[in-house]
């Protein structure tokens, strides 16, 4: 039977005697699925998520939705599931998600104050021991996905030994930092396109693969978006404002804002060079082009990183290489 199928008779099951609907209710890099539910006599809209096994576990969102609700987060209520067919049915928190309204022209700051405020509530919550480590292995196959998907693969470069050492070098520096950084929960995707304009503001969604780690992660990810820029200057005013609040709240952040800040652009590096090989994986195995043509922003972010500091100077050479283009230098410090 269909897995669309599937979801509906299991649908039905829970709301025997009324007539619905499902219409796709957002895209996905993953294998799960997400459709919102409509009722023939008017009812409030639901959204089911379909999260085929073996590729998909539901058990992942369920734990992390109940951490994030205890927090004090505006999460989906995940009103029936069903773990082992892989089917949840979540209350639907709107069709408008933050890059949306970005998009169409809203005023930014209101929503980034909410995100951050958001992210603060979910930092405080932290405990160790509630959820899989970030650590040097997970941080490391992640950085891996780099040279073997987007320069291999996508570029079509095949690394030369002394380019291959280079890189390693870069990496070693990375995880130095990272893993020197205070531990705390991450979202992990924390971006416009996941937060939802909402009431309470904002909705949180794609937490299914949350973790402790590196404090400044998910600051990085909100701030240095895949989907969307800001200049320098707005990215300051917020990082400050996040570094404030955090500090107020008493979360373990740098004393002094110039570290937390070079923390932040480090953080910031090693997912931007993660979410480039994503991209071209999306691409390359999975079929779906559409990832890729952002490619270019993040290799400005790299870039704009790496510049600036002395220890990262080597993989500005290496990108050079890499589209064969002249060595463009900037300043480090």
């Amino acid at each position: 039977m269909h897995r669309l199928e599937q979801l509906r008779r299991w649908i039905e099951s829970q709301f025997p005697g009324r007539g619905i609907s499902l219409a796709p209710a957002s895209s996905d890099a993953s294998f799960r699925r997400y459709y919102r539910v409509g009722f023939s006599d008017g009812g409030p809209t639901l959204v089911a998520m379909d999260a085929p096994p073996p590729q998909e576990d539901c058990r992942p969102f369920v734990h992390v939705a109940g951490l994030m609700a205890r927090a004090g987060l505006h999460v989906p209520e995940i009103l029936a599931q069903d773990i082992g067919g892989g089917f949840l049915l979540l209350s639907d928190l709107g069709t408008r998600t933050y890059l949306d309204a970005l998009n169409e022209g809203a005023q930014p700051e209101r929503l980034y104050r909410d995100a951050i405020d958001s992210l603060v509530a979910w930092q405080l919550a932290s405990r160790a021991g509630v959820l899989p480590a970030y650590d040097e292995a997970l941080l490391r196959s992640e950085l891996e996905l780099f040279p073997q998907w987007y320069v291999s693969r996508h570029l079509g470069v095949r690394l030369a030994r002394d380019q291959e050492n280079a890189l390693e070098e870069v990496f070693r520096a990375i995880l130095a930092n990272t893993l020197s950084q205070p531990r705390v929960f991450v979202h992990r995707d924390y971006m416009p396109r996941n937060l939802m304009v909402a009431d309470p503001n904002p909705g949180v969604l794609d937490f299914q693969d949350a973790v402790f780690g590196p404090i400044t992660y998910d600051v990085a990810s909100l701030l240095r978006d895949a989907f969307i820029s800001w200049d320098e200057e707005r990215v300051l005013e917020w990082a400050i404002r996040y570094w404030q609040k955090a500090r107020a709240a008493g979360l373990p952040v740098a004393p002094d804002f110039a570290e937390f800040y070079r923390d932040f652009e480090w953080m910031g590096l090693q997912r931007h060079l993660k979410v480039l090989g994503i991209f071209a994986r999306i691409r390359h195995r999975d079929g779906k082009p559409g990832y890729v043509e952002d490619t270019p922003r993040f290799v400005a972010y790299v870039r704009h990183a790496a510049a600036r500091y002395g220890a990262l100077r080597s993989l500005l050479k290496l990108l050079d290489e890499f589209e064969d283009r002249k060595p463009q230098f900037g300043h480090s410090y």
